[in-house]
């Protein structure tokens, strides 16, 4: 396993982070994973025995439970606290967890909830209360790493960026980073953080894959430009780019595309470069699913690959990936079939001598 630091902060972490977000839950959640209690515990144990330091988390993940679940794992397999980072996220509604044969009362409480304001978002109120489930959840004194997971348009950057360092300066935060956010308004909250001092922005947890790499149009400069850590999230689309899809077929019956197609991809795009990775797989006698992560990981920009997996097998092959090294013509061939078409302002850049990314070519 190789390191990173975090952006510009003396953190470091993995160059895979473990997601969780298939850890426990019923219904939706299922879908996406459903591990009960030892099985999440074993993949916890299993990555942090390939040198994985890094486990990405949030309270919505099956309605808190994932969080729990991490912090059981931690602490049932003997990780010690202070040789691993936990990353959590807080913006969205964590619904009560109601068992099927829940009272009618309790059912009814779960249903009002729902509908009960100022349970989510990023106001003050809510960004406290939800820090303190979380550890709760997590049984915890601190996170290392804080995320805003959404946008909330009812709250100013300016109480988002106040609320933030004061939980930092409070201890229960170490840092803070935001997901799926635009070039532009974390250049904007991080100008707030730099005039009034606050804690700022070190890291953004993106949707970034070889099929999908519109990241690289405003994000890229910007993280590049700032010193902001790239930490890509469902590197495989979602198993798109497992292998396990075929152009015009339908895919394996407990994949979850098959029940949740997300996140919303040009699939020509994706069969094209599932089709261009499948012989140099062949070539490094891989995965296909290695040859995408191993993509992410040659990336410069690309600080921590966020991976997940349903069984002890799709973690071991995810973890391979760090040995994978692509040539030259590997890459070629890859960029090749991936390359974004061009828009404005972009191809003026390039007629300027400039590549997407900002460097001077």
């Amino acid at each position: 396993m190789k390191y990173k630091t975090l952006g510009r902060t003396g953190l470091v972490v993995s160059e895979l982070c473990l997601g969780t977000m298939t850890f426990g839950g019923d219904g939706f959640w299922t879908v996406i994973g459903g591990q009960d209690q030892d099985q999440a515990s074993t993949l916890v144990r299993q990555a942090f025995d390939a040198g994985v330091n890094f486990f990405d988390t949030a309270d919505v993940y099956a309605n808190g439970l994932s969080e729990q679940m991490l912090g059981h794992a931690i602490r049932d397999k003997g990780l010690r606290r202070d040789e691993i980072v936990i990353a959590t996220k807080a913006h969205g509604r964590v619904q009560d967890l109601v068992p099927p044969d829940a009272s009618p009362h309790a059912q009814a409480e779960a249903t009002r909830r729902q509908t009960a304001r100022n349970i989510s978002g990023l106001s003050r109120k809510h960004l406290f209360d939800a820090i303190d489930a979380s550890l709760k959840r997590l049984n915890m004194d601190h996170v290392d790493l804080y995320q805003i997971h959404g946008y909330d348009p009812l709250t100013s950057l300016d109480e988002v960026m106040d609320t933030l360092n004061d939980i930092v300066r409070s201890g229960r935060v170490r840092y803070i980073g935001l997901c799926n956010r635009a070039a532009w308004e974390t250049a904007k909250a991080n100008g707030i953080a730099e005039r009034k001092n606050f804690a700022r922005f070190e890291s953004m947890q993106m949707y970034y894959t070889l099929a999908s790499r519109d990241l690289e149009r405003e994000v890229v400069p910007l993280a590049q430009s700032e010193g902001l850590a790239i930490l890509p999230w469902s590197p495989l689309a979602g198993g798109l780019l497992s292998g396990k899809f075929k152009r015009d077929q339908a895919g394996p019956n407990n994949a979850r595309r098959a029940s949740f197609d997300f996140p919303p991809v040009n699939k020509g795009r994706v069969f094209d470069c599932v089709e261009a990775m499948e012989p140099i797989a062949a070539t490094h006698n891989v995965s296909v699913a290695q040859i995408a992560l191993a993509w992410l990981l040659h990336r410069p920009w690309v600080t921590s690959v966020i991976i997940g997996a349903k069984t002890e097998d799709q973690l071991t092959d995810n973890l391979k990936a760090i040995d994978v090294k692509l040539t030259a013509d590997d890459l070629a061939t890859l960029d090749k079939v991936s390359a974004l078409p061009s828009e404005y302002p972009g191809w003026m850049f390039q007629t300027q001598g400039r590549d997407r990314a900002g460097s001077v070519g």
